[in-house]
């Protein structure tokens, strides 16, 4: 059974940084690329950031050079490191997987998703 549960999520100001986890069971990572993606209030679910089964990633422009996706295929992990974050930034954030080698922010289509974590940034 495949389960990714997100976690990390929380409270910070505005310039600061997070690190969101996402612990997955059910795949392995050389078959299954990996997504962030997130939803504000009021706003459209948006693709953040996607890790191929090579480990290229992708970013979307509003936060590409701020944050970071890896992967520990160890601890069957993905992770999302956040900084210089922005009251914009605020969101649940998903973690989502597609049994394909390549993934894109774009890409919405995904066969597995989390329930999310909170990210809150005041100003």
């Amino acid at each position: 059974q495949v389960q990714l549960v997100e976690s990390g999520g929380g409270s910070v100001q505005s310039g600061g940084s997070l690190k969101l986890s996402c612990a997955f069971s059910g795949f392995t990572s050389d078959t299954y690329c990996m997504s962030w993606f997130r939803q504000g209030p009021g706003k459209e679910r948006e693709g953040v950031a996607s890790i191929d089964t090579d480990g290229s990633t992708n970013y979307t422009d509003s936060v590409n050079g701020r944050f970071t996706i890896s992967q520990d295929n160890a601890k069957n992990t993905l992770y999302l490191q956040m900084s210089s974050l922005k009251p914009e930034d605020t969101a649940m954030y998903y973690c989502a997987a597609l049994r394909n080698d390549y993934c894109s922010p774009r890409y919405y289509a995904m066969d597995y998703w989390g329930k999310g974590t909170l990210v809150t940034i005041s100003s």
